[in-house]
């Protein structure tokens, strides 16, 4: 048996007979993998030659060669390459280290890595296998890499704040919340200041680090700051490229013909007063089917985005790469250019635009009935707040809301009564936490915090939106299309334990045996509802949730209580719904810009991309909201607030405060200090509890604090807490009396999404 491992050696070629570096050249050349039988026809050779060329493939692949301009080159087969761009498709080219310098540009290939190039930026160092393939036809595709995993960088991006006197030395000081180091800065290539904000890069020599300021963004105090330090420390892409500009520029309304004219149904939109897109209006008018006595007709219309941006276009890779829109409290980065998602997609009031609608129709008992989807063009009504929506429902309406208050606004309001009995039928989880909210002032700098009253206005347009997702995903699955579903799966086991052990510190019972529910989870709200400990157990049983994520596997959405569950209802913000659109407009031969069933077969990758992009915007919007807040109290250092025990570590304990919702921290160092004790956190008890005293503080309990200080930059609050020690109930004590089993506790994280959970 020859040896895999050593070349096969070449018989001497006849005259006829390409030579190994033509044949190279041959098949770097080519846009698509080379087969034996293309090399065959472009060499006009004939059956004699077949065991000779095959040859030669085999030896190719062996020495992994490939064609520079200085002719055959070894590539080796690991090493480490640079990523030296991210070209308009998302793929990444890499450029390997080893060898002399001469080798070419690498596409990273590969179904695995394709997700990882999203984190991959321009000067990443990676390892990767560098491949030439031949597969079993012996089709020879062009030489390229595959990611083993990415390296520390020899050079680092940071952002950071300048920091030193006037005429230097200067230092950069990171802002990110894991990166807290101080670098010695090189201004020779930029003028700043001490307070700029600066993106820098550091540069690693061993035991030496060299900073170099690549950009200044300006003073750390100038408004919309913090939104820029989250953009940079979550690499989120904030900026668009001309040619995705360009065909936002270019695209138009699609004309009436081959649509259905929605145009005589009277929808509205109706959205958060700072709605800077509306992507959804609703209609509903009474089931006049002798067969539906007391049924109602909802009508939930979608922005087409699907027809703007079409499926390869320079618009989809974007808007796939990006995966969603991120909400910061004082701006947005969009999925989509402005043109669009402000403008051509959005729903505006009077003026024709193209829609994809769910018209569905539910019994006197709130349950959907039958539902149907048409591809149209609606002309909303128009836009109005919630709050505006409720005060009219209320008989306090406005001169903006009672020109179709009849029309409009009370069919809607008398269907969402009786869709409404559905919903507590379904008994899907009701957390009701608060969402809040801050408030600039005129200069753009963060002034107040407030708590917006949840109306019925806004559970009527989230019953109908979860409708029309439920209508979608009946639809595509009876249709026998794979689709992305949106999944929230059951609460992991050790989860649920140790939400079981902190609710009986409270008094409260999670029964054990059989799956949980979700009525099970509203009982324990009921139960606690109107008493001291209400907010704390609804983010308990938040926090025993699990992550709801993107793919196309039947689990159905556990929160909602629903068998089947799609995202169809926000295309402007997300891309998963883009994704569904296209998938309806194929099953209903709405027209050419849907997708194939073959594309299905990248839905679970895609999905995997989606729900990270999803959970990166969240930290993101998590991040800059803490650093706001933190900025509107850096002036109250010293204020005392009333707040609530929301976590413990070893390390000490975090409280979140009633006005704010701003959560910090108090050092089990500081506390031991005040009252000269040792501080440790107790599993059994969820408690972190004196080691001398055996008082102290457990997970739920009201804390009066005082203000120490306030990052803003980092976004990080220290407290001091003025609630003295207690006895606490529970504590296992051995024989002799003294406490038992005091441990690191492992309690669900101190942080759940803030505001209303993302369904």
């Amino acid at each position: 048996m020859s040896n895999p491992t050593r070349p096969h050696k070449i018989k001497t070629r006849p005259q006829n007979r390409p030579s190994k570096h033509e044949i190279l050249e041959y098949i770097s050349k080519s846009t698509k993998p080379a087969g034996r039988r293309q090399i065959e026809r472009a060499f006009n050779l004939g059956r004699p030659d077949r065991e000779w060329l095959s040859n030669i493939l085999r030896n190719i692949h062996t020495n992994h060669g490939v064609t520079t301009d200085k002719g055959v080159r070894p590539l080796p087969p690991v090493g480490v390459a640079n990523v030296i761009k991210i070209d308009t498709d998302g793929l990444a080219w890499v450029a390997p280290t080893s060898g002399d310098g001469n080798l070419p540009a690498l596409p990273l290939r590969g179904l695995k890595n394709e997700q990882l190039t999203i984190s991959l930026g321009r000067g990443d160092r990676i390892l990767a296998r560098f491949v030439i393939e031949i597969s079993g036809d012996e089709a020879f595709s062009v030489p390229h890499a595959r990611l083993i995993r990415k390296l520390p960088n020899k050079i680092q991006r940071i952002i950071g704040i300048v920091t030193g006197q006037p005429n230097g030395p200067f230092q950069i000081e990171g802002v990110s919340k894991r990166d807290r180091t101080t670098n010695a800065l090189d201004t020779a290539n930029h003028d700043v200041r001490p307070g700029d904000l600066v993106t820098a890069e550091v540069e690693d020599h061993g035991k030496e680090h060299r900073m170099s300021v690549v950009k200044v963004h300006g003073s750390s105090s100038d408004p919309g700051q913090t939104c820029l330090i989250s953009i940079h420390e979550h690499g989120l892409r904030h900026e668009f490229a001309a040619d995705v500009l360009e065909e936002a520029e270019n695209s138009l309304i699609p004309s009436h013909d081959m649509r259905s004219d929605l145009q005589h149904i009277a929808f509205i939109t109706i959205d958060p007063v700072d709605a800077r897109d509306h992507d959804d209006a609703v209609a509903a008018m009474p089931d006049l089917s002798s067969s539906n006595d007391g049924g109602w007709i909802v009508s939930v219309a979608i922005a087409d985005v699907a027809h703007f941006v079409r499926t390869g276009s320079a618009l989809d890779r974007e808007a796939r790469l990006r995966g969603n829109s991120v909400y910061f409290p004082d701006q947005v980065l969009p999925m989509l250019p402005e043109i669009l998602s402000s403008d051509l997609c959005s729903l505006k009031p009077d003026i024709p635009r193209p829609v994809l609608a769910a018209h569905m129709v539910f019994n006197a008992a709130g349950k959907i009935i039958s539902h149907r989807f048409e591809r149209g063009m609606i002309r909303s009504r128009a836009n109005i707040t919630y709050e505006e929506a409720q005060e009219a429902i209320d008989g306090r309406g406005s001169n903006r809301t009672q020109p179709f208050l009849d029309s409009a606004l009370r069919p809607l309001w008398l269907a969402y009564e009786c869709v409404a009995k559905g919903r507590d039928l379904r008994g899907p989880l009701s957390l009701n936490l608060p969402e809040r909210h801050i408030k600039f002032d005129a200069n753009g700098l963060p002034c107040g915090i407030s708590t917006p009253t949840r109306l019925e206005a806004h559970r009527m347009i989230e019953e109908f939106m979860i409708a029309a997702n439920v209508a979608a995903a009946e639809t595509l699955e009876r249709k026998g299309f794979n689709f992305l579903r949106r999944i929230h799966d059951v609460p992991a086991p050790e989860k649920l334990d140790s939400l079981r052990v902190y609710l009986r510190c409270l008094d409260l019972n999670l029964t054990r045996g059989g799956q949980v529910t979700t009525t099970q989870f509203n009982a324990l709200l009921a139960e606690s509802r109107h008493k001291e400990q209400e907010e704390a157990v609804a983010q308990a049983i938040l926090r025993s949730q699990s992550q709801a994520i993107y793919a196309p596997v039947d689990k159905g959405h556990f929160g909602l209580n629903l068998r089947r569950y799609t995202h169809f209802t926000s295309p402007i913000r997300r891309y998963a719904d883009i994704v569904t659109h296209r998938a309806l407009i194929s099953a209903f031969s709405f027209g050419e810009d849907g997708y194939c069933r073959d594309d299905a077969a990248g839905l679970e990758e895609l999905g995997r991309q989606l729900s990270t992009a999803e959970r990166t915007a969240m930290a993101a919007e998590r991040d800059t909201k803490d650093r706001l807040i933190a900025e509107y109290l850096s002036n109250k250092i010293g204020a005392e607030f009333a707040g609530r025990i929301t976590g413990i570590i070893k390390a000490g304990l975090f409280v979140e405060l009633d006005e704010t919702g701003a959560s910090g921290f108090v050092a089990a160092s500081v506390l031991g200090r005040k009252y000269d004790d040792y501080f440790q956190s107790d599993e059994s008890t969820f408690s972190l509890l004196g080691r001398r005293s055996g008082l102290g503080f457990r997970i739920g309990e009201p804390a009066m604090i005082q203000l120490q200080d306030a990052n803003s930059l980092r976004g990080t609050l220290e407290f001091e807490l003025l609630t003295p020690p207690h006895p606490i109930e529970g504590i296992r004590r051995d024989k002799a009396g003294h406490r038992a089993n005091t441990k690191r506790i492992r309690s669900p994280s101190r942080r759940g999404p803030s505001g209303r959970a993302r369904t």
